[in-house]
């Protein structure tokens, strides 16, 4: 396909809304020329999949979020229910084929943008800096492509060194019911009442879409994930026994496992190929949420491809919230914390703005203190000490 000014790698949340944001507009200047390239259908694709936010106002892809709320609630294991309006936030969830369609829409009437369905085999640089990407395609035919700058969002071959990894895993049903038993009004974020593992914990999470239809997952933090059979296991006794559903009609399904860990994933040596999204470091490691962080460091490589600079992406998250998070993680793996009491006091003690700003990276210091102090201050304490001797390692 010759030469562009941009290869993006990947067509899932991170490829398209970069893609989505770049200045390819002919009426604009600068404009770009870019290559946007996506694996052909296959076992290389990702499968569809649910991406949930929150937001303050009205957002970039309102037209495709499937539903959002106002209101959180958290559930202990002893089945107290704390709720909270979470002004001026809403939680929003958008599914990746609305997703794609509505960026895809909009890039198919960009003559700057072409899409090509194909595998790339290799990214290499010239002396000069120049990409190199040799892909092949549908057919089978080889493709090879240059650009000045290419963002990957492939996941690496090798998980990267780290001193603590956890799986979140889940499975999810997309249901509905004979009677009304959802509260369209309320997201319940971690619902405790299920059986917790020997060994991290795990937690219900319900997105209704009407009084009679919601989400419904079954998430666990642990080591490894379930099998199918195990997952549709604990999924039946959460709706049937915990919610009360009755009996339910599964209309879809979505699996999942979102790594958790403490791993660098940013390369800061990095001249003119770079990693973004999850691949980049955009999953916050102690919550697993990607999506918010997605767009920020998007919009901060559009806005230095527009100012004429390097477009390096950033860091997605804070030092400082990196930091906290490895503490958590580790905290949790060593059992030194009680994950289900952690979140639910976190969620009961700390304001609910200033929270899902914390959980976001965005909080100031001073918050980042009032936050610590409702967790168990002396198991955390410890583990912090602990993770300045325990090295990185390569995952087995």
């Amino acid at each position: 396909m010759g030469e562009s000014d941009i290869i993006i790698i990947g067509g899932g949340a991170a490829g398209l809304s970069l893609a989505h944001r770049l200045p390819t507009d002919t009426a604009r200047r600068p404009a770009v020329s870019v290559v946007l390239v996506d694996a052909p259908a296959g076992p290389l694709r990702a499968p569809p999949r649910t991406w949930c936010f929150w937001e303050a106002g009205p957002g970039r892809y309102d037209s495709a979020v499937t539903a959002s709320w106002a209101w959180l609630r958290v559930h202990s294991r002893h089945g107290t229910a704390v709720r909270r309006h979470i002004a001026p936030f809403h939680y929003k969830m958008i599914r990746s084929g609305d997703f794609e369609a509505l960026v895809g829409h909009d890039l198919a009437r960009r003559p700057r943008i072409s899409r090509l369905h194909a595998t790339v085999q290799d990214v290499a640089l010239d002396p000069d800096g120049t990409a190199r990407v040799l892909a092949t395609d549908a057919s089978g035919a080889r493709v090879g492509m240059t650009a000045r700058w290419v963002f990957d969002s492939r996941p690496p071959h090798r998980p990267p060194t780290a001193r603590t990894r956890l799986l979140q895993h889940f499975r999810g049903w997309f249901v509905r019911t004979r009677r009304p038993v959802f509260d369209p009004d309320v997201a319940d974020l971690m619902d405790f009442r299920t059986p917790q593992p020997a060994r991290g914990l795990s937690f219900g999470y319900v997105l209704p879409t009407s009084r009679h239809s919601a989400l419904v997952e079954y998430t666990e933090f642990g080591p490894a994930p379930l099998t199918a059979d195990a997952y549709d296991a604990a999924l039946e006794h959460y709706t049937r026994r915990v919610l009360d559903t009755g009996p339910v009609e599964v209309h879809a399904t979505e699996q999942g496992m979102i790594p958790m860990t403490d791993a660098v994933l940013t390369d800061p040596t990095a001249r003119t190929v770079f990693r973004i999204g999850a691949a980049g470091g955009c999953t916050r490691p102690s919550t697993g949420y990607t999506f918010a962080a997605i767009q920020r460091q998007t919009e901060a490589v559009a806005r230095a491809v527009r100012a004429g600079r390097p477009p390096v992406p950033p860091p997605p998250h804070r030092r400082r919230a990196r930091m906290m998070d490895a503490v958590v993680l580790r905290a949790l793996d060593t059992g030194r914390i009680d994950g289900p009491d952690f979140f639910c006091q976190l969620f009961d003690r700390v304001p609910t703005a200033r929270l899902l700003r914390f959980l976001d990276g965005r909080t100031r210091l001073h918050e980042d203190l009032a936050v610590g102090v409702r967790t168990p201050v002396a198991p955390m304490l410890r583990t912090a000490a602990e993770l300045l001797w325990l090295p990185r390692r390569p995952a087995p």
